[in-house]
């Protein structure tokens, strides 16, 4: 049988996380209380139903003594011979706080003080449960999409998995650099396919512009320059605790040479152990403008 124990920080994802293993086929169960871990195990391990998978959803709300309690439990547990796993979700105290307050909802811990502070308390009673987790993942900059992608991928279907995500972005300079880049690289020293008539109205998600921009020696060399550096830093980052990279690659408006390059690298790094996905934030933004300047005329 395979027993998950779902944990982590409070807006992190727990909730969607057990929707996600229950349409996968895994048996729920929220907010159990810690003390009967044991009897519940042993119960769903001895039940006629043969139960293959469960999740088991552990969160604050059962109390800082159950938290303090959780670890010891769990480890008991382990060393009992039951095998189980922990996956812990991770995400920034600013991404928690923005969560919480689109949602209109109250940290468990605020009781009407300050949120970040409750969130930082938070993250300090879960610091020894976080220790044991076999699977954290930090969650972020992560779409619901993308984290069902990376549940489905370890919980489903036993890929190998490394707690380590990256996303590669492409911007527009003239729209500022993404506040949450990492690494931040400019790639206006290439081609610009904005001055070529087919291509003006095309973006790098369109062949031919990636063709164009791709066929440059430069871009190539930069895409080999690129992927020999983050061969380098990500596992460097890893050994320093790092779970997530933001990567921001930009050109003048985010639509031909960043996209086309974004795209490139991100190629080179969606089959290995690591977690990616690349977005382009702002490749319709040139349209858009076009068309709020011609309705205003």
């Amino acid at each position: 049988m395979r027993f998950v124990v779902v944990t982590g920080m409070s807006g992190a994802g727990r909730s969607s996380v057990m929707r996600i293993l229950e349409d996968d086929g895994y048996f729920c169960v929220d907010n159990l209380p810690v003390s009967l871990l044991p009897t519940f195990m042993q119960l769903t391990e001895n039940s006629s139903e043969q139960i293959e998978r469960v999740a088991l959803g552990l969160d604050i709300r059962g109390g800082h003594q159950a938290l303090r309690d959780a670890s010891s439990v769990l480890q008991n547990l382990k060393n009992e011979g039951y095998t189980l796993e922990i996956l812990f979700l991770e995400a920034s105290t600013p991404v928690i706080v923005k969560r919480y307050k689109e949602t209109r909802r109250m940290h468990p811990l605020a009781k009407g003080g300050r949120m970040d502070t409750a969130i930082e308390n938070e993250r300090a009673l879960l610091s020894e449960l976080k220790k044991q987790a076999d699977t954290i993942i930090d969650t972020s900059t992560l779409l619901i999409r993308d984290l069902k992608q990376e549940i489905d991928r370890i919980f489903v279907e036993d890929e190998n998995f490394c707690n380590f995500y990256i996303t590669f972005v492409s911007f527009g300079f003239k729209y500022g650099i993404p506040s949450d880049a990492d690494l931040v690289f400019d790639v206006r020293f290439l081609p610009n396919p904005f001055y070529i008539d087919s291509l003006k109205t095309l973006t790098g998600n369109d062949a031919e512009v990636y063709n164009y921009v791709m066929d440059s020696d430069k871009a190539v060399q930069f895409l080999h320059k690129l992927k020999d550096m983050l061969d380098f830093l990500i596992p460097n980052y890893i050994i320093e605790g790092k779970t997530q990279l933001v990567i921001a690659i930009g050109c003048t408006g985010g639509k031909h040479r960043s996209v086309t390059l974004t795209n490139a690298i991100y190629k080179e790094f969606e089959n290995t152990e690591y977690g990616c996905k690349a977005e382009h934030r702002d490749i319709e933004k040139d349209r858009l403008r076009s068309i709020c300047r011609s309705q205003e005329k």
